[in-house]
């Protein structure tokens, strides 16, 4: 009883450098106990329990919240923006620049160009330096190039892929840096609805970036301003986080300590040194080789209904730009709806142990990837029909992109699961090596769908992406872990 009040108070007044195995032996033995356990729960409930509803950790949630949700409004407001840019007939004013661009795939790939590129470094560079000034740097270069690209645009579409290019690799640190400090800063049983939470930024972004410029395109203002607005947006929000973001709890000086004690209790809170990354055991670590295959897919599937949905419902469907970009950014709603539900959910089970944390990423995982891969299925069996198909193929789309999101607490947590010390490097691998594939999906489809009016040439992508989905999946679900890999801390281990 005595040490357990000393190890209370150690983890609240100090910065706990215990390796984490020692409170999974503590935790261990915590269970097995008898009558003691409650006296000894009186003793650590502080530690072990969240001493408030809200707290520190929920202001830097919030704020990486609206991260995504920036990077995702630059990011995306190409994929509707590049319709009226091309449209003449897009704008109520005459005076709105429109261009003929043959090239379209192209720009809407550049980004992925880039964004691949520099996601490992962001990893490796968040775990040694933090993810504070890289994520201020990233964002305040992605907000310049956002607002410079209509000012680029008359040089023609090459001028506005370069900085797409220069945007991508921008984002690409963004996402590993997000990773990173959820590691830090979201407790385990916490971790999926918090992480889940963040994520959906990125796709509340989307609603809110397909919606604002679909609609700005159609004003007198005109494609342009949809730039505009993002760009200044990500410059305002850069400015909160300097001085409200924290790379840890260890950083930030307000913290109550009780909080912080109970953040750092139950993460372990591994040292503050940054141990050598194993890349022997993660290249060899089966369930990595998994994450990356749902990456893969996810890669595809994702930047297939997210850069391309806005064209098929223009030229297939034949959606004017201003309810283009409303029924564009509809099932990014449901999506992220779907995305919170799922967070809680997620967490509900394991924190009631009815399965494991594996098991509970693999039921989120599969949900995610198959029901889109169905639907896409469907969606492309119905593009030969006679008969009038825009509302199924709309409930179909609906379907897909709303059901992807419980892959946030599938395999997109997984990565902090394996190694909560590299998860920001896992991240960097894993996704960089899936946008990858990303950036090749728009050039596969430019050489596919040569008529965009042609839902038969469309139903050829749909094919080729309900079947990366639903292998994909196949592969995670075999090779998939929820558990702490023994190279999370090789010096400690040794």
């Amino acid at each position: 009883m005595i040490v357990l009040i000393c190890l209370r108070v150690h983890c609240m007044y100090e910065d706990a450098t215990s390796p984490p195995v020692i409170y999974q032996l503590y935790f261990s033995w915590f269970k097995t106990m008898g009558d003691e356990k409650r006296d000894v729960e009186a003793v650590l409930d502080p530690v072990l329990s969240p001493p408030h509803w809200y707290g520190a950790r929920h202001t830097q949630m919030v704020l990486l919240f609206l991260l995504p949700l920036l990077a995702y409004a630059t990011r995306v407001n190409m994929s509707v923006g590049i319709v009226a840019m091309t449209d003449p007939e897009a704008s109520e004013n005459p005076d709105v620049p429109t261009y003929e661009w043959e090239d379209q795939g192209i720009v809407l790939s550049a980004f992925f160009m880039g964004y691949f590129v520099t996601q490992p470094a962001g990893g490796l560079l968040a775990k040694i330096y933090g993810p504070k000034w890289i994520i201020a740097a990233s964002i305040t270069a992605n907000s310049v190039l956002g607002i410079l690209t209509p000012v680029v645009a008359p040089f023609g579409s090459w001028a506005v892929s370069v900085c797409r290019l220069l945007q991508g690799l921008g984002q690409g640190f963004i996402y590993p840096c997000i990773h990173q400090a959820l590691s830090k800063w979201a407790p385990p049983l916490e971790r999926a609805r918090l992480g889940t939470f963040v994520y959906c930024g990125g796709h509340a972004g989307t609603v809110f970036s397909m919606s604002l410029t679909g609609w700005i395109s159609k004003t007198w203002l005109g494609w342009p301003w949809a730039f505009y607005i993002c760009g200044t947006a990500g410059l305002v929000w850069t400015v909160l986080w300097v001085i409200l973001g924290k790379n840890s709890p260890a950083d930030h000086k307000t913290i109550d300590p009780l909080e912080k004690s109970y953040i750092q209790f139950s993460l372990g809170q591994v040292q503050s040194a940054s141990p050598p990354t194993p890349w022997k055991a993660i290249f060899t670590s089966k369930p990595f080789w998994a994450i990356l295959a749902a990456n893969v897919g996810q890669g595809w599937g994702f930047t297939i209904l997210l850069t391309n949905i806005p064209t098929y419902m223009g030229n297939a469907l034949g959606f004017d730009i201003q309810k283009n970009g409303v029924l564009s950014a509809l099932p990014y709603l449901v999506l992220w709806i779907f995305c919170l539900i799922s967070g809680f959910v997620s967490d509900f089970v394991v924190s009631r142990n009815y399965v494991t944390t594996g098991l509970a990423r693999k039921i989120a995982n599969t949900i995610s990837f198959c029901v889109p891969g169905l639907c896409l299925l469907a969606l492309g069996w119905i593009g030969g029909a006679e008969w009038d198909t825009t509302n199924v193929s709309l409930a179909l789309i609906f379907l897909s992109v709303g059901f992807n999101g419980s892959s946030t607490c599938g395999y997109h947590m997984n990565h902090i699961d394996l190694s909560p010390v590299h998860s920001g490097t896992l991240l960097g691998l894993t996704n960089g090596i899936g946008n990858c594939i990303g950036f090749i999906a728009p050039l596969v489809l430019q050489v596919i769908v040569t008529d965009k009016d042609d839902p038969l040439q469309w139903s050829t992508i749909f094919y080729i992406s309900s079947a990366i989905y639903i292998v994909s999946n196949a592969i995670y679900v075999v090779f998939g872990s929820g558990e702490l890999q023994a190279w999370n801390n090789l010096e400690v281990s040794r």
